[in-house]
């Protein structure tokens, strides 16, 4: 959507249409603000969307649209941390993504932090995942809960740690170069 709006005011300059497409080629998300990168895990490969820079309830949601819009046969699984900073209703906002149409289209979701327990407890069972408290909490359980074709999520405020589970999935295989996966 952003791309789009680049585009629409490249078209309301007058600016060259061609030069702007060129250069939306050429960009690429940077590490945990929405990265996508194959990994190859056996003889296979996941896809992981690295948005565990920030996190608020319009950004969790778009992400969570996301993954659940992603192309792929594999399993789509989310690990979400904290979304901190919201104020007086931040259990009620961390409950109401349970909510979201999008959960229907996620195969599991493990939530990460004490605000997150807010939504696992709200989930429908069959997309419940595990609870942890913390980021660490969760490498251990990583090679159990991911396989081959596969596309994670991993989306959380920053104090919450996700990186800490993109890189334990990045040390499961072997990364390769961003990619949409459409199989």
């Amino acid at each position: 959507m952003n791309a789009l709006g680049a585009l629409a005011c490249v078209s309301a300059l007058g600016a060259d249409q061609d030069q702007a497409l060129h250069s939306l080629k050429l960009w690429s998300p940077v590490k945990g603000r929405g990265a996508r990168e194959e990994i190859q895990l056996g003889s296979g490969k996941i896809l992981m969307l690295d948005d565990s820079y920030n996190a608020n309830p319009t950004s969790m949601a778009a992400a969570l649209d996301v993954l659940a819009a992603t192309p792929g046969a594999g399993r789509r699984i989310a690990y979400l941390g904290d979304m901190k900073e919201l104020g007086p209703e931040e259990d009620a906002l961390h409950i109401a993504l349970a909510r979201r149409p999008a959960v229907q289209s996620i195969d599991q979701i493990h939530c990460i932090g004490p605000l997150m327990h807010h939504l696992h407890v709200a989930l429908p069972d069959a997309k419940r995942g595990s609870w942890y408290q913390t980021s660490a909490e969760v490498l251990p359980d990583l090679s159990a809960q991911i396989q081959a074709g596969d596309i994670v999520l991993a989306k959380g405020s920053l104090s919450i740690a996700l990186a800490k589970i993109v890189d334990g999935i990045r040390n499961l295989g072997h990364a390769g170069p961003k990619s949409d996966i459409t199989k």
